[in-house]
């Protein structure tokens, strides 16, 4: 995962950099150019980090989707195939069945079937244990997406104050509080929190699938779980 994480950030900044000179040989009337002159108002050495939140931020998103999508699993043909072998007491054939399918339900419900012999206390203690395991590992990452999202519009904030800051300068130094001295300023100001923002409300659109992808999965692992001690049960496997 982490590789892959390494990869999505190297084309996360490539395209990013691909964005910018695609504005740069664009038309002036262009969105690309439109959306890089208010970058550059916004003062780019500030407005870069704001950037950087956007691009990790969405480098997490995307490694978090890959990886929730790899690890749904038809948890009906799943508990269909080792119905099949319990029937026939191959508790062996049911243990392969899980191991040879990918996702944390497999793998919870391998670990069922693995403290079998010992009785349903252990299925569900194992069931329980291993599962708070593959909770953890599903919502790995999550802290740093929630990381950006607060983030992004505090760098955002910090620009306002920045920039008004910088109004009030000039008015200082000019003497003169005409609207001309104070536009750039406040201009910035603005520019840097509305770049915050719709990098924290990206994120957190993102975000907030990735949570319901989670409980989804989740939901699905608590009802095998529930329905493996009854196989076991029905198919006389405790002894």
């Amino acid at each position: 995962m982490r590789k892959v994480l390494a990869l999505l950030l190297v084309f996360g900044i490539a395209a990013s950099f691909g964005a910018v000179e695609a504005a740069a040989q664009s038309d002036s009337g262009s969105g690309f150019q439109i959306l890089k002159q208010y970058f550059i108002d916004g003062d780019w050495r500030f407005m870069s980090f704001v950037l950087i939140c956007l691009i990790l931020g969405l480098a997490f998103c995307i490694e978090r989707i890959i990886t929730l999508n790899l690890a749904t699993t038809n948890t009906d043909k799943l508990m269909r195939r080792i119905d099949e072998r319990l029937a026939e007491n191959d508790l062996e054939g049911a243990m392969e069945v899980c191991k040879s399918t990918p996702g944390p339900t497999a793998s919870v419900l391998y670990e069922g079937l693995r403290s079998a012999p010992n009785g349903p206390e252990a299925v569900e203690k194992a069931i329980t244990s291993y599962g708070s395991v593959q909770m953890g590992l599903l919502e790995k990452g999550l802290v740093w997406i929630s990381l950006f999202i607060a983030i992004a519009p505090m760098l955002g904030f910090m620009g306002t104050v920045i920039g008004m800051i910088q109004a009030f300068d000039r008015i200082e130094a000019v003497g003169d509080l005409s609207p001309s001295v104070v536009a750039g300023g406040i201009k910035v100001a603005l520019l840097t929190t509305v770049f915050g923002l719709v990098v924290a409300i990206i994120l957190q659109i993102f975000y907030n699938y990735i949570v319901s992808k989670i409980d989804g999965i989740v939901n699905r692992m608590e009802d095998a779980s529930v329905g493996l001690v009854d196989l076991l049960a029905r198919n006389n496997i405790f002894k």
